[in-house]
């Protein structure tokens, strides 16, 4: 998930170019941000997965080596707990049901489950293809694979049940990366730009887009063309919404701003 294919960027150059209006290809709007709140982030986070549980916030980390399931102090950025990774694996994605942390690899077809109250291993689990995007949904936990489909799982026995395409216009979305479920829709980082889509699970369709361009200074932060938009938290209790990046010095709560 870190260098795209030569056709898969060309295709993301071309939806970057169809957002330079207030929609994307007419009918679908592109909403803008407000920042509501910005809390430090930890540098060294190469953020996968984002998930904001009873007002704790919860984060998994990618790279081999470095990958890990943390809770994190939302206002301080200190990380309060860590469970690491084996070191050959590169973590990914990461959801929540029923007081278990559930956490993804890339490419080993692994996956890892820990209870949320010690950050204990509970079970390591086996699934095809990729990892990249977790989250739960009712009824199910939802898993990306940088393709256009999204899978649903069964929550327990973490077994694919059935899956979905998700489009644009029609078209098939690649690059689908975290997932989060905020109100009835499913919001996706779309690897590698600064765009979120707004998912119907019903239809696949995407209903709108998210534009977190300009969110952080890259220049004055030193991020590489690596460090991209990645990590959604909606925190359903308060409604609120969590975004940040890959090594990003930042995290920030933001308001949706609809076009026009």
């Amino acid at each position: 998930m870190n260098r795209p294919a030569g056709a898969l960027a060309l295709c993301f150059l071309f939806l970057v170019a169809s957002l330079s209006g207030p929609r994307v290809g007419g009918p679908v709007p592109v909403y803008g941000y407000e920042v509501v709140a910005r809390y430090p982030h930890d540098r060294e986070a190469f953020t996968q997965g984002l998930l904001v549980r009873d007002g704790k916030l919860y984060e998994s980390t990618g790279l081999r080596g470095r990958s890990s399931v943390r809770e994190v102090d939302l206002r301080t950025g200190t990380v309060l707990r860590r469970h690491d990774l084996p070191g050959a694996v590169f973590g990914e994605g990461l959801a929540e049901w029923g007081g278990r942390l559930i956490v993804l690899t890339w490419k080993s077809g692994i996956g890892f489950e820990l209870d949320r109250g010690s950050f204990r291993l509970q079970r390591e689990f086996r699934y095809d293809g990729q990892g990249w995007g977790l989250a739960g949904s009712p009824g199910a936990l939802l898993r990306s694979d940088g393709t256009s489909w999204i899978r649903r799982l069964d929550p327990v026995s973490l077994r694919e049940t059935g899956r979905f395409q998700v489009t644009h216009r029609g078209l098939p979305l690649d690059g689908l990366n975290e997932l989060e479920w905020v109100r009835g829709e499913v919001f996706a980082n779309v690897w590698p730009t600064a765009l979120v889509a707004r998912i119907d699970p019903g239809t696949g369709a995407v209903t709108g887009w998210v534009d977190l361009t300009g969110l952080v200074d890259r220049q004055g932060s030193g991020l590489t063309r690596e460090d991209v938009a990645n990590g959604i938290a909606h925190d359903e209790a308060g409604d609120r919404l969590f975004v940040t990046g890959k090594r990003w010095p930042w995290l920030f709560e933001i308001r949706l701003v609809p076009p026009g």
